[in-house]
């Protein structure tokens, strides 16, 4: 089976105020509402698992009978973890607990606040999911990278034609995930930026999607506004 996975755990601490960046309205709709609708009209989960700070599970259940459908129909929401791995890994135990969690399962994990995802690249995921365990959405690189050790100094300018922006979603065979995550050491855990780095750090194989450069992660006040556009053309077409 195939669940689709987002993740709002955020608190929105870049975009100042104190509401969590993915409740702010773009156009009368919450930001968080145009993504579980992206995931909601996908046919192959099935469920949607939201994530959520425990303060907004309530308010997030409202927003979507509100916008989208019962809460109990395709779409659960749900407490997240203190990190972003294991806010999946609540995912993955929701899913474990009723009684679907096999060596087939799939979850498709994104940010609650890139709502500008399309069906392509999803479908894209899951199937390269159940072909590798793990993929990645990715676009190439348009600046040039420098790395740079000790943070003052260029200690390395990197080929940028291997270099790639990693988006989301990404997806992930579950009970693959879930062992490799288990087995991490504590150090390990520490140094984790996300969950494809799990694989990468057990010498795993994590196959690249092709993002699009439209499916931004909203988290400026900036972002907000090429938002707005976005929308503004896509009503227009």
């Amino acid at each position: 089976m195939v669940y689709g996975v987002v993740l709002a755990g955020g608190i929105g601490s870049r975009m100042g105020g104190d509401k969590p960046k993915q409740y702010l309205e773009v156009k009368n709709k919450p930001i968080i509402i145009y993504t579980i609708e992206k995931f909601f009209s996908v046919p192959e989960f099935e469920k949607i698992i939201v994530l959520c700070p425990n303060q907004w599970v309530e308010h997030t259940k409202n927003l979507i009978e509100k916008h989208i459908a019962p809460v109990k129909d395709r779409v659960v929401v749900i407490e997240g973890g203190t990190t972003r791995n294991e806010t999946i890994m609540n995912a993955i135990k929701f899913i474990d607990s009723e009684g679907k969690l096999d060596e087939e399962t799939i979850i498709v994990t994104h940010d609650s606040v890139r709502p500008f995802v399309t069906h392509r690249i999803i479908k894209e995921n899951i199937e390269a999911a159940k072909a590798y365990g793990a993929c990645d959405t990715v676009v190439p690189a348009t600046d040039t990278i420098v790395e740079a050790l000790d943070n003052t100094v260029i200690s390395d300018i990197p080929d940028r034609s291997k270099m790639y922006q990693g988006q989301t979603p990404q997806s992930f065979n579950a009970m693959k995930l879930k062992r490799m995550y288990d087995s991490l050491t504590e150090e390990e855990k520490s140094i984790l930026t996300d969950a494809a780095k799990i694989f990468v750090i057990k010498g795993e194989k994590v196959a690249l999607v092709d993002g699009e450069t439209y499916n931004v992660k909203i988290t400026y006040p900036y972002d907000l506004r090429v938002a707005r556009s976005f929308l503004e053309e896509e009503e227009n077409d």
